[in-house]
């Protein structure tokens, strides 16, 4: 057995909509609009990988979620570059982290959750 790819993951944002524009606006990612009856969730795609946006269920719930897990993209490093310089144009606040084969940058989304960017390591 074989595991491909990272499918998706789904987390509780606080309002989806504000949340998918992020992503979109942000991130690049694309959305997936077959919700069918459900209504929820909205898929956020990049690629091969999705991010499910739920509405959370309570504050608390959130505020414990989103401060404990981050969701890291692997880019390379044009887009690493291009990131960084969109997010400086953007006044969007973020961190640099050296972890010696790899480098990334962190940012929050709207509810407090940590988006890595990773590349390999050897640029700034």
């Amino acid at each position: 057995m074989k595991v491909n790819f990272l499918d998706h993951i789904a987390i509780r944002v606080a309002d989806p909509e504000v949340s998918a524009q992020w992503y979109e606006s942000v991130l690049g990612l694309s959305r997936f609009d077959d919700q069918g009856h459900w209504g929820y969730p909205i898929v956020m795609q990049a690629s091969e990988t999705g991010i499910a946006l739920f509405p959370a269920l309570q504050k608390d719930d959130l505020d414990y979620v989103s401060s404990r897990m981050h969701i890291a993209f692997n880019v390379d490093r044009e887009s690493f570059r291009a990131f960084q310089h969109s997010l400086e144009q953007r006044g969007i606040g973020f961190s640099f982290e050296d972890h010696h084969f790899f480098h990334s940058i962190y940012i929050k989304d709207p509810d407090g959750y940590s988006i890595e960017l990773t590349t390999p390591a050897g640029i700034r």
